[in-house]
């Protein structure tokens, strides 16, 4: 037994070391959630005489071994009271000293880390961030058949896919795309299936055309083959995978067509512009398709017009006062007075709708993008070398083309025609145009100015006739000629004067 009770103490000692390690390192997790001490309200250690070392060792080895044996002890000390044993001190110390390695972290592949910098592409945190935000939260889902702002993240064989936003994702195929999109790009994407499985999306590409399985597929704005079968009265008949269809008349092209038999037969790329699968009715649109391509046309034609460059064109449109010509995209207007150098009474005189023409750009307004063109100036301009042709003085015939109460004007040739004023169509003095000349008529003038630069000629027509002679003033007449002789009566005869009886005295009255 003495054996036994030698060895037990040391036995003791060793637990008791062991626990008061776990003590004082439970006592340090304690006290880092508390304010930590400073060194004036540390209790000082208690003297030697009262305190030994030993002592509360042998207190924890009665205490952890009666725990052990499974009996209650009346007096534990605190958690705090082995913080001022000089081993929980020599503890705590060592701990607060000791360093620790770093965490060690876990490199990614080269692979991952390119696939993850291809979905961001260039966005920035701020935008990710703001993406997700203005996306609502996961749980959130998103409104079919509407218009969201989407990212392509990745393509993969024959899908394209995108970050919707928050958590959600779609995917397109890749026969929407005329042209492979690039990582990161961002486009208007409608949503108009969720894939519940694969929890996707389905989403299409306004603009791109997409196999036509069903109904389903068919939503407004997306692109789809069509093969006209007929046509009637208001348009032509359509079928889009067996779906029968319409295309208005307005919507076949983006002018008026009036041989409706030359498309049938033929495919067209259309625009979905109304789907009702409960009515059976499926609208669509050909001129939405050539509007986007003109529209794309304009972008890159304005882009390289200045003024000065000859282009030709179609002509599209024919109005009194001007005709309309496409100019690769861009519609331009050639005013009436730009269609000839002779005078144009309407349009349809010099050119007719589908006519090619070469045209000069006059000007161009960047503000309205009106175009200003030419038609005269790519014909030969009939006032070069006019006063060679018409040099001062010289006497030539011409035909009255238009007359004003100012004067008339006369047509020389086509394209040149100058102004007789009224001072100059006679010699007497002109009340009214019309009492001189008609239109139509062809009369002699003769050239008094000639302006180039201004294009003006200035006539008169009393200058290419002879004065007429002037009337004789009368003469006396000759002595050959018989006297005239004039008959005097008596003087007797005449009545009247004061001779005369008043016939007052037959009143008694003299006069």
């Amino acid at each position: 037994m003495s054996d036994e009770q030698s060895i037990q103490p040391d036995s003791a000692d060793n637990n008791s070391t062991e626990n008061q390690i776990e003590d004082a390192a439970a006592s340090v997790s304690e006290s880092t959630n508390q304010e930590t001490p400073t060194e004036a309200q540390t209790p000082p250690p208690e003297p030697a005489e009262t305190a030994s070392p030993a002592a509360p060792a042998a207190t924890s080895k009665i205490q952890i071994g009666s725990q052990r044996a499974g009996h209650d002890v009346t007096e534990a000390p605190k958690p705090t009271d082995t913080l001022g044993t000089p081993v929980a001190q020599a503890i705590i110390e060592e701990r607060k000293t000791s360093s620790f390695p770093p965490p060690r972290v876990e490199r990614i592949s080269k692979e991952l880390q390119d696939e993850i910098d291809a979905a961001i592409g260039d966005l920035s945190m701020d935008e990710l961030l703001g993406a997700s935000t203005s996306s609502g939260s996961s749980s959130d889902s998103i409104e079919l058949d509407s218009r969201i702002q989407a990212h392509v993240v990745k393509i993969h064989r024959d899908h394209v896919f995108f970050s919707l936003g928050a958590n959600h994702e779609g995917t397109a195929s890749l026969k929407q795309f005329d042209e492979l999109p690039e990582i990161g790009t961002q486009m208007e994407v409608i949503p108009v299936k969720f894939i519940a499985d694969e929890g996707l999306y389905e989403v299409v590409v306004p603009g791109g055309s997409m196999q036509v399985a069903d109904w389903s597929d068919l939503v407004e704005g997306v692109v789809v083959e069509a093969m006209i079968t007929g046509h009637n009265k208001g348009g032509l008949e359509c079928e889009v995978n067996h779906i029968r269809g319409f295309m208005p008349a307005g919507q076949i092209s983006l002018y008026r067509v009036d041989d409706f038999e030359q498309f049938v037969g033929e495919k067209m790329q259309c625009v979905v512009t109304e789907a009702n699968e409960s009515r059976r009715n499926l609208v669509l649109s050909h001129r939405a398709i050539l509007e986007r391509e003109k529209e794309a046309a304009r972008a890159k034609t304005m882009a390289e017009l200045e003024v000065g460059q000859v282009r030709e064109g179609t002509i599209t449109k024919i109005m009194d006062f001007g005709v309309f010509v496409d100019i690769g995209g861009v519609d331009g207007l050639i005013h009436i007075s730009q269609l000839s150098w002779d005078r144009v009474n309407h349009p349809s005189e010099v050119v007719a709708e589908g006519d090619r023409a070469k045209v000069r750009i006059e000007k161009i307004d960047e503000a309205t993008g009106k175009i200003g063109l030419s038609y005269r100036d790519m014909l030969v301009n009939p006032w070069d070398g006019i006063d060679t042709k018409y040099p001062i003085g010289a006497v030539v015939k011409g035909t009255v083309s238009k007359l004003m109460d100012f004067g008339a004007f006369v047509k020389l040739e086509p394209g040149v025609e100058g102004l007789v004023h009224i001072s100059e169509l006679a010699h007497h003095r002109v009340s009214r145009v019309n009492l001189i000349v008609s239109e139509g008529q062809e009369v002699d003038v003769k050239v008094l100015s000639v302006d180039s630069d201004a294009q003006k000629i200035s006539l008169s027509m009393k200058a290419a006739q002879a004065a007429p002679e002037k009337p004789k003033p009368a003469e006396e007449e000759e002595d050959d000629e018989p006297a005239r002789v004039v008959k005097t009566q008596d003087p007797s005869t005449l009545k009247g004067g004061l001779s005369r009886p008043t016939g007052g005295e037959q009143f008694g009255l003299k006069w």
